[in-house]
């Protein structure tokens, strides 16, 4: 057999092996560089939702209804929404069934729709989210 040719397989299953075991050193800097790496992502996430607050701050303080009052508004939906799904919905449901036994409504008629709960309580839980930080920073002496 050729000696150049043994030479290259010898070196070629070397360069494989150190490939898969890595020294201790080695592997220290790679978690010291995936922390590096952590640690960036964290102070660029704590850069973004600094500068979400600082918009939420400049929106709040605004006199205009359509910059200021959007969050207010969603509150009022909401409120509108489950107002009509828990109280108003089953009122008009038992309503209609009864205008359709007296024959003033077609029973080919559908009853008024329902509306999607759960978007609805996502939404809600959110806004409940925000009011209660509020509500927390109002106790705290916290001003507008």
């Amino acid at each position: 057999m050729n000696p150049l040719l043994v030479g290259g397989i010898v070196e070629a299953i070397g360069n494989i092996a150190d490939d898969l075991f890595t020294s201790d050193k080695e592997r220290l800097d790679a978690q010291i560089e995936l922390q590096r790496i952590g640690i960036d992502a964290a102070k660029i996430e704590a850069g973004l939702l600094q500068g979400q607050m600082e918009v939420n701050k400049a929106e709040a303080t605004n006199a205009n209804v359509f910059v200021a009052g959007w969050r207010p508004a969603i509150g009022w939906v909401g409120a509108i929404s489950l107002a009509y799904q828990f109280i108003l919905y089953p009122m008009l449901v038992w309503a209609w069934s009864m205008l359709q036994a007296k024959g003033w409504v077609p029973t080919t008629m559908a009853p008024p729709p329902v509306l999607d709960v759960e978007a609805l309580l996502v939404l809600l839980t959110g806004m409940l989210g925000i009011a209660g930080m509020r509500t927390f920073e109002k106790a705290r002496g916290v001003t507008r």
